[in-house]
């Protein structure tokens, strides 16, 4: 590893736990997958979340209210890379039904069904699209922490809609600081393939296309996810201008709730895939590679919270006590 790599990740859809205890849990699933494919049984890394639940939600998600923690998968079931869940999955079916759609809705301009599936099922991202000053302040912390990682190595993990903030800020980063760049982008559980999604972006970016600021863009998708329903992006967004492919990877989200009940669009499940941790390894360290400072304090665990996060919820940050 390089000493100045960094993963940073964003989350998606949906109301959240604590800033502290949900940074935790993404560093923890991160840990485990990467645990669970490498020689090194307690991997070190530098990781910085971008928490925007707040912004959206007066209170965190509480722990009675919560189906969902993370819990460490049964190792008898971990998957192995490129494992598929089965032979055919609601993707397989539903896909080629969106893509009819698709087609129409992208070239009419109505989104009426993406609409509706936005509204009432993706309402955090309806709300996106709809609201300025929220879209403004959720971009404005994923810029933010990127710039303060410039100089480094940077990784950035995007799930669910966090996928496309990470677009939106990218692409306005290639105009306003073209300088910065982002070693590998992963998204993963990405709704990036709507209709009125990419109608969005080509509003705003223009033509369909891999960020120039991104060396790398890998998609992880599982084949029972629904939020990515679309299918492959490969066909969607074309190369940079650099020639820079974005690359679709079909995986297995093992993730399941409380109640036993599997989600394939859970963000811990694909942390923890051989996939992701094949990419993630090489933003990771030997323990003795970390010095017994500061930096290695900060490097072993999560990064501070912003001063805006601080200022907006002090009481949810444990960093801003």
């Amino acid at each position: 590893m390089e000493r100045d790599s960094v993963i940073v990740g964003i989350h998606g859809l949906a109301n959240k736990p604590p800033v502290d205890e949900k940074t935790r849990w993404w560093r923890t699933a991160i840990a485990e997958g990467l645990a669970g494919t490498g020689p090194t049984t307690d991997p070190v890394f530098s990781f910085a979340f971008v928490y925007w639940a707040d912004l959206r939600y007066d209170t965190p998600l509480s722990d009675e209210s919560n189906r969902e923690p993370y819990r460490p998968r049964d190792e008898a079931g971990a998957p192995q890379e490129g494992e598929a869940a089965s032979a055919i999955t609601a993707k397989d079916a539903l896909a080629p039904v969106y893509a009819g759609i698709d087609r129409i809705e992208e070239a009419t301009g109505l989104t009426l069904v993406d609409d509706l599936i936005l509204e009432h099922r993706f309402d955090d991202l309806w709300h996106y699209h709809g609201e300025r000053r929220f879209a403004r302040e959720v971009r404005d912390r994923l810029a933010e922490r990127l710039r303060a990682y410039r100089n480094r190595r940077i990784l950035l993990v995007a799930h669910s809609m966090g996928s496309v903030v990470a677009y939106d800020v990218l692409r306005t980063l290639e105009r306003e600081d073209p300088v910065l760049r982002v070693a590998h982008l992963v998204t993963m559980g990405s709704p990036l393939g709507l209709a009125k999604v990419k109608l969005k972006f080509e509003a705003e970016h223009g033509a369909l296309r891999v960020p120039n600021n991104v060396s790398a863009w890998t998609n992880l998708a599982d084949g029972n996810d629904i939020v990515s329903i679309m299918g492959a992006l490969d066909a969607d967004y074309a190369e940079s201008d650099a020639g820079i492919s974005l690359v679709d990877k079909r995986v297995v989200n093992d993730f399941r709730r409380l109640d036993g009940e599997p989600n394939h669009h859970k963000s811990y499940g694909y942390l923890r895939t051989p996939e992701f941790a094949s990419i993630a390894r090489a933003y990771t360290a030997a323990p003795h590679d970390i010095g017994a400072g500061a930096e290695g304090i900060r490097a072993a665990g999560a990064e501070p919270a912003t001063a805006r996060q601080c200022r907006a919820t002090p009481s949810r940050n444990s960093e801003c006590r």
